[in-house]
C-alpha cells in the first residue's frame, strides 16, 4: 500500500478547482444532453411568428371566457362543462405554441391531435360563440398545425462528420 502511495501520490483538489469558493457553486452545470444531440428547427418565418401570434391570442381568448364562465357559475348554477372546454381550449393553444417552439417526438401527431381538440371545444361552444368566433379559432388551429408541420427540423450540415 505504501508503494502505491509512493509511485501514486494522491492529489489535493482545491476549491478554485472544483468550483467552490465560500461556500457557493460559481460554476455551471452543463445541460443534460440526452442520448442523441438537441435538434434544432429550421429559422422562424413570418407566417410562423403570425401563427404563433394568433394561436396565443387564441389562448389568451379562451382564457378570459373561461374566467367570466366561472364568475357565472359562481352566480348561477350553470353547467360547469363550458368552463372546462374554455380551459381545455386555451390548453391546446398553448400546446400548439409549445410544439411550433421545441422538437419533439411525434410533433406532427401531437399538433394534429390538439387541433383536434380545438376543434372538439368549439363545437361544444357554439351556443356561446359567433359563427366568425368559430370560424377564427378554428382557422388559427389549423393554420398553427400547418406551420408545426411546415417547421422541420434543421439538417445536417455538409462536413458534420468531418
Amino acid at each position: 500500500m505504501q508503494t502505491e502511495i509512493r509511485l501514486r501520490p494522491p492529489y489535493q483538489i482545491s476549491l478554485q478547482e472544483l468550483g467552490l469558493e465560500n461556500g457557493i457553486n460559481h460554476r455551471r452545470d452543463p445541460a443534460y444532453k440526452g442520448i442523441a444531440p438537441h435538434q434544432r428547427l429550421e429559422p422562424l418565418t413570418l407566417s410562423g411568428i403570425i401563427s404563433g401570434l394568433l394561436s396565443l391570442l387564441c389562448a389568451g381568448l379562451n382564457l378570459i371566457r373561461g374566467f367570466h364562465s366561472v364568475e357565472s357559475l359562481l352566480q348561477n348554477d350553470d353547467d360547469v362543462s363550458c368552463v372546462i372546454a374554455f380551459f381545455l381550449g386555451t390548453a391546446a393553444c398553448l400546446y400548439q405554441c409549445y410544439l411550433f417552439v421545441y422538437s419533439t417526438s411525434w410533433r406532427n401527431m401531437k399538433s394534429f391531435l390538439a387541433f383536434g381538440l380545438i376543434c372538439l371545444c368549439n363545437m361544444y361552444l357554439h351556443e356561446l360563440r359567433n359563427l366568425w368566433q368559430l370560424f377564427f379559432h378554428v382557422t388559427v388551429g389549423a393554420f398553427t398545425t400547418l406551420q408545426i408541420r411546415l417547421r422541420q427540423p434543421e439538417s445536417k450540415s455538409p462536413d458534420y462528420n468531418v
